[in-house]
């Protein structure tokens, strides 16, 4: 098979023949139709994710959407011919993607959307499982809730609008203005956080209340003003980028709680991983009800032009998720 591999950190991308991975009890064989491109790749390319655990040189990539084409002892979910998709690899020593083929544990799989392309399905799984994590596993968001989502525009933030959206809440989205309409397009009303500040907005949108639910997938000052915009009380607060040192007073001064979000959990411990699945599930159940629909760059790359794709990730210029296509 055909794989993208790196070297070294900062290395390019090399395109190289190996050999089709042998299939293992509770696992699948996948032949690779596309390959989502996340920015915690980039940051695993540069060297500079050590909490990915994934040394190099190393095959990467983590989302993938494809068709099983060979089914390992015990596995009864899925059989040959399927169409699947899931955050299967690219940390922790795992394959990743950027590859023709990957061996697969299928308890990180979930039948893919029968209504989205493999390109459509393999810039979901990351993000999505990322953002249901955080809204319904950690927040317990539910029907009549305010939800803030900082971020609305980026890859996280855009599912969990529409994940907020489907459970029957009311969605308002921290953006640059540029964005407003990116928002208002998946049902969330649009905050300018380069002029609001979370007193005036808490005090425009909630009466000075504060939101019940409020997910962070920005980080560092982002959070710190999640703690000031949160609920008393009953409100809580999630981040899927907890980074750096946090003062927890006025999180504190509210009442109300915090949680964070490790999506890699599964796939480094071992731990956990038939959630993956099962959360893909549901995804893939809101997605042909038409309630999620992928944001996705308009520029298409190949195998080949994998350089060209992280660049254009890392350049800022996407205006969506950015896919690899492998068939």
């Amino acid at each position: 098979m055909q794989a993208a591999l790196v070297h070294e950190a900062n290395g390019a991308f090399e395109i190289a023949e190996r050999p089709v991975p042998e299939v293992s009890a509770g696992h699948v064989l996948v032949r690779i139709a596309a390959s989502g491109v996340n920015p915690l790749d980039t940051k695993i390319r540069a060297g500079a994710a050590a909490h990915a655990k994934h040394p190099l040189p190393a095959i990467l990539g983590m989302d993938l959407a494809g068709t099983v084409v060979q089914v390992g002892a015990g596995v009864i979910r899925f059989h040959v011919g399927d169409e699947v998709y899931g955050l299967v690899g690219g940390v922790g020593g795992l394959q990743g993607t950027l590859a023709e083929y990957a061996v697969v544990d299928a308890d990180l799989l979930a039948h893919k959307p029968a209504n989205l392309s493999m390109r459509e399905a393999a810039a979901l799984p990351l993000v999505s499982i990322t953002a249901w994590e955080g809204l319904v596993d950690r927040a317990r968001t539910s029907a009549g809730h305010k939800v803030l989502v900082h971020g609305g525009a980026g890859g996280v933030g855009s599912v969990a609008i529409q994940i907020a959206r489907s459970i029957g809440t009311d969605v308002y989205a921290t953006v640059k203005p540029s964005q407003f309409d990116v928002v208002r397009s998946l049902g969330a009303t649009p905050i300018n956080y380069t002029t609001s500040t979370p007193t005036a907005y808490v005090l425009e949108h909630t009466g000075d209340e504060g939101f019940d639910v409020v997910y962070d997938t920005v980080g560092g000052a982002t959070l710190d003003a999640s703690f000031q915009a949160v609920r008393r009380y009953t409100g809580h607060v999630v981040s899927a980028l907890g980074w750096g040192t946090h003062a927890l007073a006025p999180l504190s001064f509210r009442g109300a709680t915090y949680s964070g979000v490790f999506t890699l959990m599964p796939m480094l411990s071992g731990k956990g991983r038939p959630h993956h699945g099962e959360i893909l599930t549901q995804i893939s159940k809101l997605v042909e009800a038409g309630q999620i629909r992928p944001v996705l760059d308009t520029q298409r790359f190949t195998l080949a032009q994998v350089e060209q794709a992280h660049a254009r990730a890392t350049g800022g210029q996407s205006t969506g998720k950015i896919v690899v296509d492998l068939v």
